[in-house]
């Protein structure tokens, strides 16, 4: 048991848009590329990590090695493939539901108990769903209190990776939240993935997740209003997946350099999503222009079609808040959503950071985190 402490081508720029407006959405970036009122900690590294991926013969080229010690049940679901009884061999289209799926709010019982996870480290966890096991690890802030309701993140890790390399990838357990890091399950080509992609496990993710909500507000003080989902790339593609099935109980979607193929079905979501995407134009393996070989669509074409699901204006306005960030805000969004895009140019396939990080050694000019949580921080469902 792990303890520790803590290029492309845009659309179209928008029709006019009043000068009080516009003054006040460029005046934004200032406040969202400072970062949160508190530094971000990144988790301490230590010993070995993706022991088990690196067992995986089609894995083992794949994922570089990272810190930490991975649990012995994750080690042994990313050794091979599941041996579960398989689910559906069909998915439901996106925004229909699947048994068992909750797309409301549902009340957190968890405030007053005792948590299962010591505030200030990382556990690993497992529940049932499905009639599947399934691995999560989940932080908690060093200040938790049980009786002060507490927002939720959601972390997906990306194809081939593990709950601890988004951990610290990711460094939401740097952030004042019950951050959580679920893991996937290996799919047909020996790495972890997610639902939503050509290669991931014939398993239901989106009731995964939903069912690991109900069980973190059944056990923790979670504010069942500010529950947030991000991930990079599987993991982003597959946050996409969920902004279509459950943003009736998700708050807000953070997406970057998300992998949105074609398996993730058609998406009809019950009430209008707040999504903010990252993507750098230099993406191969995820390009920004798209790959119709593989279906995946050009990042503007996607936000285009989010635009008109959330009810948002045709155009977004368009600005750029420092060199090689192009920030684009859609207004209008029905029931107050969002829709926001980040457009780093000569970015790879990588988690935005001014650091080297787990993606790689070469820094961008901008740090996601950051942003991604402030901008968690302005949604609430409703």
């Amino acid at each position: 048991m792990l303890r520790r402490p803590l290029s492309g081508r845009l659309p179209l720029v928008g029709a006019v848009v009043l000068p009080a407006v516009v003054a006040a959405v460029v005046a934004a970036p200032s406040a969202a590329l400072a970062g949160p009122a508190a530094p971000l900690t990144a988790p301490a590294a230590s010993g070995t990590a993706l022991a088990g991926l690196a067992a995986a013969p089609a894995a083992s080229a794949a994922a570089p090695a990272t810190s930490g010690t991975a649990s012995s049940a994750m080690a042994a679901a990313l050794a091979g493939p599941a041996t579960a009884p398989a689910t559906s061999a069909t998915a439901p289209a996106l925004g229909t539901a699947s048994s068992g799926v909750t797309d409301h709010p549902v009340p957190t019982t968890g405030c007053g108990r005792t948590p299962p996870v010591t505030p200030g480290t990382t556990v690993p966890q497992t529940l049932v769903s499905g009639g599947l096991t399934r691995e999560y690890t989940v932080h908690l802030p060093a200040n938790y209190q049980p009786h002060r309701p507490t927002s939720v993140v959601l972390s997906f890790h990306g194809h081939k990776r593990t709950s601890q390399w988004q951990e610290e990838l990711s460094e939401f357990s740097g952030v004042n939240t019950i951050a959580v890091y679920p893991q996937g399950l290996i799919g047909t080509d020996g790495g972890s993935a997610w639902t939503g992609a050509p290669y991931s496990a014939d398993a239901d993710d989106v009731l995964f997740t939903s069912d690991l909500l109900t069980k973190l507000q059944s056990q923790l003080c979670v504010d069942a209003k500010r529950i947030y989902a991000t991930g990079k790339s599987n993991g982003g593609g597959f946050v996409g997946v969920l902004a279509c099935r459950l943003p009736g109980r998700i708050a807000a979607f953070a997406p970057v350099a998300g992998a949105y193929y074609p398996q993730g079905g058609e998406c009809s979501p019950s009430k209008p999503a707040p999504i903010l995407a990252f993507h750098g134009t230099a993406d191969a393996t995820i390009p920004y222009d798209g790959n119709p070989a593989k279906g995946l669509p050009a990042i503007p074409d996607w936000l285009e079609k989010w635009a008109e699901r959330d009810g948002c204006f045709a155009h977004p306005v368009t600005y750029s808040p420092q060199e090689k960030v192009t920030v684009q805000k859609w207004l209008g969004c029905d029931e107050r959503s969002s829709l926001q895009h980040y457009r780093i140019d000569g970015a790879g396939h990588v988690w935005p950071s001014t650091k080297p990080n787990n993606d790689s050694a070469t820094p961008t000019v901008l740090d996601a985190t950051p942003v991604i949580w402030r901008f968690f921080q302005g949604q609430r469902l409703r």
